[in-house]
């Protein structure tokens, strides 16, 4: 227990702003051996996002009425957990964009990626991601209510961090290995990790299960998972592996198929 609460206080370091500093930091420690087994808590960094959202979510739709201000809460929840994770996942997307949008040469891509400039496919994708997440967490309070919407973004953070496990799971890491931010995470990961990350979604999936049945769970768990493959299929087609990028941009579509697939109003449901 001690040495996964370090793992899973490093993993809030490296991926939040949650203040892991002085002694805490030194008793935390840091090796690349140590960053690689955190890859394990990624989905419990999730759910400390998702419930920081989720405080801001509610507070605000308690305090501001009617549809323009269920947006209004929507849209200050997802500048809220970008903060708090310094715009991790975002900058990945937007980044994996501009590299697999700008060349389809492989080497081209991968410096593109690189980049810290944000080119135009980047932009693009940062904007309707980001205005399709509040769309949907808006679309989520009006039609279900405030508590499916709160349960939907906790839930959400967690299992859309647990897909990029997958991906560095059954994928090579690819790109300039000696430089990049994900090179701890190059080797491929062990089962007992695998399966540390699954403990951590077990509880977002029950949430989700209670929050709007079990069918609506499973439906949003297909969904995160087919984001998942198609991302995986475009960056083994494009790239023959997964960047640090490539995760972040996991975690973002997957995140959207989750919402989406909680707001859709199937036929049944709607003639209910």
């Amino acid at each position: 227990m001690k040495r996964a609460l370090r793992h899973y206080l490093l993993a809030l370091q490296f991926f939040t702003r949650v203040p892991v500093t002085g002694r805490l930091a030194a008793w935390v420690g840091y090796s690349p051996q140590m960053l690689r087994a955190s890859a394990a808590h990624f989905p419990g960094v999730g759910a400390l996002v998702g419930l920081w959202g989720a405080a801001v979510f509610g507070l605000l739709l308690a305090g501001l009425p009617g549809p323009a201000g269920t947006w209004a809460a929507a849209l200050l929840s997802t500048a809220a957990t970008a903060w708090m994770t310094g715009a991790f996942h975002e900058d990945g997307l937007a980044d994996t964009a501009d590299g697999l949008g700008g060349s389809a040469d492989r080497a081209r891509a991968l410096e593109i990626m690189k980049d810290s400039r944000i080119g135009t496919y980047g932009a693009m994708a940062l904007v309707l991601a980001l205005g399709t997440k509040v769309a949907l967490l808006a679309a989520l309070a009006q039609q279900e209510g405030a508590r499916v919407a709160l349960a939907a973004l906790v839930a959400a953070h967690v299992l859309s961090r647990f897909m990029p496990l997958l991906l560095i799971r059954h994928l090579p890491h690819v790109g300039d290995t000696a430089q990049s931010k994900s090179k701890p995470l190059a080797d491929a990961m062990g089962s007992s990790a695998l399966l540390a990350g699954l403990l951590w979604a077990l509880p977002a999936l029950a949430l989700l299960a209670w929050a709007q049945g079990p069918l609506r769970m499973a439906a949003a768990l297909l969904a995160a998972l087919l984001a998942t493959a198609w991302m995986a299929r475009l960056l083994w087609r494009r790239l023959r592996g997964f960047t640090g990028d490539g995760l972040g941009a996991v975690q973002q579509l997957s995140e959207i198929a989750i919402y989406l697939a909680l707001a859709w109003r199937f036929t049944a449901g709607a003639a209910a």
